[in-house]
């Protein structure tokens, strides 16, 4: 037989090898997951993510993440949807194959240049500010932080402030008057029942330093939680305890959850932007947008031609201005 010439040639002499895997194309459509059922993540560990499926606390579930969420981030409070072996009983595993989005999200960074952001908790409506009056002594600037992430990721926040047997909170108290917020104060000789009565029905997160009663706080709340607690150092500064967040139910039928976060030493807002913050406050806001541009809503002599000065002038509102500016200060490590 002759030899072909190239010219000769066409579609039908291509030969293709099929690949060593399945030449099939992967298909792009998923599993509809109708048997699946909705759960709260309340703890992370290695890799498994306890959920409360329907948020119902005496039905748990231990859950992988799903290969086709990939790297998808999944925290204490995500609403997530569970298929498999859904049973709950010992040595079995679900798995998570999707992540509702977030109502809410408290974020941090390590400090306020690092880019790098961590989800402290998510869909929590409240976050209650732990800090004690003494022992160690109150930080204003970490808890104008913590109002500054609440304000910023959809929280409500409450400042509890412990220990009150040790020294007067009136002065704290009266120093917070200015923001949108409820000011509780517990004291160890007595039952927090203020405290339980703004938890109750809802998703709560506890953030503090370590040292400031936190832990004590949510054994007394929630009294099988068992979580550690430690005496504070020589140098007024509390040990940490809780190593990692855990959501715990309100018993007595109160329907609330409260998330104990680990201590936290410094609360970096590296991610939270002017507009983020002046966005909590609704009033301010829209005169905001009148600025000019690149303003920082400082006032002077930073801002002298901010609008602010004038609307809170106008409409009586310098105590949220103040407010404002205080935590819009402490975002940029210019704590007053």
């Amino acid at each position: 037989m002759a030899q072909r010439g190239w010219r000769d040639l066409d579609e039908s002499d291509v030969k293709v090898r099929p690949g060593r895997r399945n030449s099939r194309p992967r298909s792009k459509q998923r599993p509809a997951h109708r048997d699946a059922v909705v759960g709260m993540v309340i703890a992370v560990d290695r890799g498994r993510w306890t959920c409360a499926v329907d948020g119902n606390p005496d039905h748990q579930v231990v859950a992988m993440r799903a290969r086709e969420l990939g790297r998808t981030p999944i925290v204490v409070g995500d609403r997530v949807w569970l298929v498999g072996d859904t049973s709950g009983e010992p040595d079995t595993l679900a798995r998570i194959v999707r992540v509702d989005e977030r109502e809410s999200v408290l974020r941090r960074t390590a400090d306020d240049t690092d880019p790098y952001e961590r989800v402290v908790v998510a869909n929590a409506e409240q976050l209650v500010i732990v800090s004690s009056l003494a022992d160690p002594p109150p930080r204003p600037g970490f808890i104008d932080r913590c109002l500054v992430a609440a304000y910023a990721g959809g929280l409500t926040p409450v400042l509890c402030l412990t220990k009150a047997d040790l020294a007067d909170p009136t002065e704290w108290a009266d120093g917070y008057a200015g923001f949108d917020m409820s000011v509780l104060t517990t004291r160890p000789d007595a039952e927090p029942e203020e405290l339980r009565a703004v938890l109750r029905g809802r998703l709560s997160a506890l953030v503090g330093h370590s040292g400031v009663g936190k832990s004590t706080l949510v054994n007394r709340l929630v009294p099988r939680a068992r979580r550690s607690t430690a005496e504070v150092s020589e140098t007024g500064k509390g040990r940490h305890t809780s190593t990692s967040a855990v959501a715990l139910p309100l018993p007595d039928g109160a329907g609330g959850w409260v998330v104990d976060t680990p201590g936290i030493r410094s609360f970096g807002l590296a991610h939270i932007t002017t507009g983020d913050l002046v966005n909590a406050f609704e009033d301010l806001a829209e005169t905001a947008e009148e600025c000019p541009p690149n303003c920082g809503h400082l006032g002077a002599p930073e801002d002298p031609e901010c609008r602010l000065d004038e609307f809170a002038a106008r409409e009586g509102r310098h105590r949220q201005l103040s407010s404002l500016r205080r935590l819009l200060r402490s975002r940029t490590g210019r704590d007053e």
